[in-house]
């Protein structure tokens, strides 16, 4: 197996495992285990436990950050980049729901991962913004500033909901945040 299919292969199964137990009660052994490699070959490749937390993070927001941003990328308005982004967000969340719903309630992992989990929201943030002023360019900044976290907090949120209903699809939970952010943003769009 290649470096990077191997690498690929340790984040998948640490992203499950993280997401199953959390960050306290992961353990390298097992994650070593369900890899099929000694626990060295990790220590190697990430350098600790933390050094794999931030790994999986850092890999989630890069991931996060291309598949809404291609997905906003062909958009002509704003319902419809609003449309995109969430639906790609919900989707991206759905396949990803537990170790999603770990990085946002698991408080326990160390501060290095909390920077990592603080750099991808400014990621989002940064983002949600850029749009914001492409389609609402009189909105005055502490609104702009307002309204991103708004759209930040509540995607987060609904997310978290929709992880634990089965019975609520990806384009269900976005299509409410999009009729939610739709009738509060509508006024200001250009």
């Amino acid at each position: 197996m290649s470096r990077a299919d191997r690498e690929r292969q340790m984040l998948d199964v640490a992203e499950e495992i993280f997401g199953e137990r959390g960050y306290a009660a992961t353990s390298m052994d097992e994650v070593a285990e369900r890899c099929g490699v000694s626990k060295p070959m990790i220590y190697e490749y990430f350098g600790s436990k933390e050094g794999l937390l931030v790994a999986c993070i850092a890999r989630s927001r890069a991931e996060l950050f291309d598949v809404t941003h291609k997905a906003m990328a062909g958009a002509t308005d704003p319902k419809d980049i609003l449309t995109r982004g969430m639906t790609a967000y919900f989707e991206f969340v759905g396949s990803h729901s537990r170790s999603f719903a770990t990085l946002l309630t698991d408080h326990g992992g160390p501060p290095e991962s909390v920077e990592a989990i603080r750099e991808t929201r400014a990621q989002q943030s940064d983002l949600i913004a850029g749009v914001l002023r492409t389609f609402a360019p009189a909105l005055p900044e502490p609104e702009l500033a307002a309204f991103t976290e708004i759209i930040m907090g509540g995607s987060e949120r609904l997310a978290l909901w929709q992880t634990g209903r089965p019975d609520v699809a990806a384009r269900d939970a976005a299509a409410y945040m999009i009729d939610f952010c739709w009738q509060g943003l509508a006024p200001y769009v250009a």
